[in-house]
């Protein structure tokens, strides 16, 4: 099962890059995981620049989501709300179908954010049918850094979540909802 991991930071040490890179790590074969942190690199959504196709970082995350079997979605808060990066990607997504059947679930690095979450929440169960919001991975990692993150997170207890949580949305990917 192929997921891909959007990270909502723009961040270079984000502490959400480093729960998708962890989860990443945590991987059996039978999962493979890409981590796409660059929203903060697409240009700024406008329908005027949609057609006659998007532009190439664009169309490459809309393949990238086309050839995974569902999407791993995890994001800070700024100010109570979506980044307006993941934001902008979301918006660029919705222009090409990339998300309407693609299986999403949520991971987040913080005990707090939850105003995001439902906006969020909302957002992804707008656009896309196969949404489930009830999966949901949270593990608290505020103010750590990537490299603290990833020393936690091998240990067997956090291997272990991961894993049940890689598995369980694997087992949600290959069901007809």
């Amino acid at each position: 099962m192929t997921f891909l991991a959007i990270s909502g930071s723009a961040r270079r040490a984000s502490t959400t890059t480093a729960l998708l890179r962890a989860l990443q790590s945590a991987a059996t074969p039978a999962h493979t995981i890409t981590v796409f942190d660059r929203v903060g690199e697409l240009p700024i959504f406008s329908p005027d620049r949609e057609l006659p196709s998007p532009p190439d970082s664009v169309a490459e995350l809309a393949n990238a989501i086309a050839d995974a079997d569902g999407l791993i979605v995890a994001s800070p808060e700024y100010i109570r709300a979506i980044p307006g990066g993941l934001k902008n990607a979301i918006d660029w997504l919705l222009s090409c179908d990339a998300l309407i059947d693609t299986p999403i679930v949520l991971a987040h690095a913080s005990h707090r954010g939850d105003d995001m979450l439902g906006q969020l929440r909302l957002v992804l169960g707008t656009v896309s049918t196969r949404f489930n919001e009830a999966m949901f991975l949270r593990v608290p990692l505020m103010k750590k850094t990537p490299e603290e993150i990833a020393r936690l997170l091998s240990k067997d207890a956090s291997q272990t979540e991961l894993l049940d949580f890689l598995t369980r949305f694997a087992a949600y990917c290959g069901s007809a909802d």
